[in-house]
C-alpha cells in the first residue's frame, strides 16, 4: 500500500530518535570528567613567569670599610625597602635619634595648642636641657621645637609625662607629682614608643627613654621571665621609623616643619622666661634636597644620625649608628653624603608592567556555541586589567609576572569564575622576590552544562528534520 510508505518512514525514524537521544544522553551527561567543577585552586594549576627586563643603571660601588659607621643603612623613603646596609640588623644604643619618634607621638595625640606642666622629675634631666623649674608651663608645640632642634632631654621627659599621665589617668598638677608618679607616666609614654614601633614594622627596637639617655630596663617575656633590655634599636630600624614620619604620619608635614626649621623663640605660659633654638642639623645645607634629620651622641652610643633627602619623586632615609666618637663629630656627615649619592647614582624610578599571555581553557561537558555537542569548547579568560608600577629600582633589578592557572574547566562554568591569579614580583639585584601587586585571571562569560534539552534539540534539528 502506498500510503503505508510515509507511517514506515515515521517508525523508523522515531526508532533512530530514540537510539541516538539515548546514545547521546549517556555519552554526554556522563562524560568522564576530571572530578567536580574546577576553579582556581593552589592544587591544580599551571604555572608561567613572565619577565620585564629595563635597561640597567650605572653600578657605582659603596664598600662597607668607605663608612666610618658601624651599622648604616639607606632606605626608599616610599617603600621600607633597604637599598644598601652596613650590620643594618644589629642593635646599637641611638641616643637622641630616639626623639623623632618622641616627636611623632605626640604629634598624632593633635595636641601642641594644649599646655604642659614641669615636674620636679622632668626639671631634673642632665645636660642639654632647656633648664625649667617644677610647676612651669608651657605650649607643647613650643617644647616640640625645644625637643627637636637643640634635643633638650627635659622637653622630652616633659613631653612624655604629659602623654603618659593621661594614659594612666594621673589627674593631679606635674608640679605636685612626686619622683615614682612622674617616672611611672614617663614608662607608660615609653611603652607606647614600643608599639608604636612594633606598629611601624621595627623588628628590634626597644624605647626605655623618651630622650635617648642609655637606659635599662626589667621586662617580662612571653614566658613570664624577667629579662634586661637596653635602650636602643638597629639602623633598619631607625630608618623605618624616619620614613614613617615623612611619608605616611597623618602628621608628616608638622613634622617636617618643626624639623626643618633654623631657630624659634618661645616663653613659658607667664612670660617669666625667654627661650631660643638652633637647629643643629648642619646637613639641612649640605646637599640639595635634604628634608629632615636628626642628630644624637652618648657615650655608649658614639655619634648617631637619622635623615630624609628627596630629589624630585625620590625620598631615602639614613641611619647611622656608632659612627665616631669625640673627636670625629663630622664622620656622620661624610657618612650621610656617601649614602644619599649612593642611592642617587643608583637608583631610578621605572614602569614597570610585564606582558602577561592567557592561553584558553577547555571546558569539559559545555555547550558548543553552535549547538553540536561534539565540538569542543573553550573559553579565554581576561586578566584583570592593571596599571603600571612605577619602583625605584637599580642595576640588575626588574619585574616578574607569575601566572598560577587551572589547566581545564568543567561545565557548568558561571561568568566571573576565577581561573587564575597573576602575581607581580620585583626582583632586586640580590635575588629576592618581592610580591608588588596581584591580578585575578576570570571567565567573562557563561557555559552551560550538556543537559537532555540541549542533546534533545539537537536530534530534533538533525534526525528528525530531513526528506525521505
Amino acid at each position: 500500500m502506498k500510503n503505508g510508505k510515509p507511517f514506515k518512514n515515521a517508525v523508523r525514524r522515531l526508532g533512530i530518535v530514540w537510539v541516538t537521544v539515548t546514545g547521546l544522553l549517556f555519552s554526554f551527561l556522563y562524560l568522564p570528567v576530571k572530578g567536580e567543577a574546577l576553579v582556581y585552586s593552589k592544587e591544580n594549576f599551571n604555572r608561567q613567569i613572565f619577565r620585564q627586563l629595563p635597561e640597567d643603571t650605572q653600578n657605582t660601588e659603596l664598600s662597607p670599610t668607605e663608612l666610618y659607621a658601624k651599622a648604616a643603612v639607606l632606605m626608599d623613603g616610599r617603600t621600607g625597602r633597604v637599598l644598601y646596609e652596613k650590620d643594618g640588623k644589629e642593635k646599637l644604643s641611638n641616643a637622641s635619634t630616639t626623639k623623632i619618634m618622641t616627636c611623632i607621638l605626640v604629634l598624632e595625640q593633635e595636641c601642641e595648642e594644649q599646655i604642659a606642666e614641669v615636674s620636679a622629675y622632668a626639671g631634673a634631666q642632665p645636660k642639654v636641657h632647656l633648664g625649667v623649674r617644677s610647676g612651669q608651663q608651657f605650649l607643647i608645640k613650643d617644647l616640640l621645637y625645644s625637643l627637636m632642634l637643640e634635643s633638650h632631654n627635659d622637653a622630652a621627659v616633659i613631653l612624655a609625662e604629659h602623654i603618659g599621665a593621661k594614659t594612666l589617668n594621673l589627674t593631679d598638677s606635674a608640679g605636685q607629682r612626686n619622683t615614682e608618679e612622674s617616672k611611672q607616666a614617663v614608662a607608660a609614654f615609653a611603652k607606647r614608643m614600643n608599639e608604636k614601633a612594633l606598629e611601624i614594622g621595627c623588628e628590634n627596637t626597644t624605647f626605655v627613654t623618651p630622650n635617648g639617655l642609655d637606659a635599662v630596663q626589667v621586662m617580662e617575656n612571653e614566658k613570664g621571665e624577667e629579662t634586661i633590655v637596653t635602650h636602643g634599636t638597629t639602623a633598619t630600624d631607625l630608618a623605618k621609623i624616619m620614613a614613617y614620619c615623612v611619608t605616611l604620619s597623618p602628621k608628616k608635614e608638622e613634622f617636617l616643619e618643626i624639623t626643618r626649621t633654623v631657630d624659634h623663640s618661645f616663653s613659658d605660659i607667664e612670660g617669666r622666661g625667654s627661650y631660643c633654638c638652633h637647629n643643629h642639623n648642619a646637613f639641612l645645607g649640605m646637599m640639595e634636597g635634604a628634608l629632615s634629620g636628626k642628630t644624637g651622641f652618648t657615650n655608649s652610643a658614639g655619634y648617631c644620625y637619622v635623615g630624609a633627602l628627596q630629589r624630585e619623586e625620590r625620598i631615602y632615609t639614613i641611619a647611622l649608628l656608632a659612627c665616631g666618637w669625640p673627636n670625629h663629630k663630622g664622620w656622620k656627615w661624610q657618612d650621610s653624603r656617601k649614602l644619599y649619592n649612593y642611592g642617587l647614582e643608583n637608583y631610578a624610578y621605572r614602569e614597570f608592567l610585564p606582558e602577561v599571555s592567557v592561553q584558553p581553557l577547555v571546558v569539559s561537558g559545555g555547550q558548543a556555541f553552535d549547538g553540536n555537542p561534539y565540538h569542543k569548547v573553550e573559553v579565554l579568560p581576561v586578566l584583570e586589567e592593571v596599571d603600571a608600577m612605577e619602583i625605584l629600582s637599580g642595576k640588575g633589578e626588574y619585574m616578574e609576572a607569575e601566572l598560577e592557572s587551572v589547566d581545564h574547566l568543567t561545565a557548568p562554568v558561571e561568568e566571573g569564575t576565577q581561573t587564575g591569579v597573576v602575581t607581580y614580583y620585583f626582583v632586586t639585584a640580590q635575588g629576592e622576590r618581592i610580591p608588588w601587586k596581584s591580578a585575578s585571571v576570570r571567565v567573562q562569560e557563561k557555559i552551560a552544562g550538556i543537559d537532555a534539552e540541549f542533546v534533545a534539540r539537537y536530534v530534533v534539528g538533525n534526525f528528525l528534520v530531513g526528506n525521505d
